[in-house]
């Protein structure tokens, strides 16, 4: 009998010393988290600030635009605002008779000069997958970012893989839209 309070004895002891059980894990604070939306275009996946994206639509019907450039899809109507639809992934050769499933209708502020306010810009991006959202405190990686991709600013890791993270304003220096 004394050799199992001894045992027992000895187990609460190294439950104790691992603290209370029902303590959380320190947080980390909130404004110290970034969120992104992850896409894959082509074989290659992307991401944005979820405060850049105003929503994520099934492919909609896309008229084409004569004499625009490849990258150029065409443009939709959404809900009065037309908005024009680049293709990042023009350079893989998408099937023609394969469209892509959605398109990010993402925002970009447009500054021009003293003017701080500047314009709103919506921009439509073709993605063949919607992967998700994802959390994380960690920094965007910018060494390694690709060098090649001007409209990439760093790369994000999200479980155990990485997603380009585009900046707005590079991609419409990549793919100038004509103002519509």
């Amino acid at each position: 009998m004394a050799n199992e309070e001894a045992n027992l004895q000895s187990i609460s002891n190294q439950f104790a010393d691992m603290g209370d059980p029902y303590e959380l894990a320190p947080e980390i604070p909130a404004e110290e988290m970034r969120q992104y939306c992850i896409f894959r275009c082509g074989r290659e996946r992307f991401c944005l600030g979820v405060l850049d994206v105003e929503e994520v639509v099934e492919w909609p019907v896309v008229t084409k635009v004569p004499l625009t450039p490849s990258f150029l899809m065409g443009i939709f109507n959404l809900r009065g605002i037309i908005v024009a639809v680049i293709d990042i992934a023009f350079t893989e050769t998408r099937p023609g008779n394969l469209p892509p499933r959605n398109v990010v209708v993402a925002r970009v502020q447009l500054t021009h000069g003293e003017d701080e306010q500047g314009e709103e810009v919506k921009i439509g991006i073709a993605v063949d997958e919607v992967i998700g959202t994802y959390a994380t405190a960690e920094p965007l990686l910018m060494d390694q970012a690709p060098q090649d991709v001007p409209h990439c600013c760093g790369m994000l890791r999200h479980d155990g893989r990485l997603a380009l993270a585009l900046d707005l304003r590079r991609v419409l220096e990549s793919f100038p839209v004509p103002v519509i």
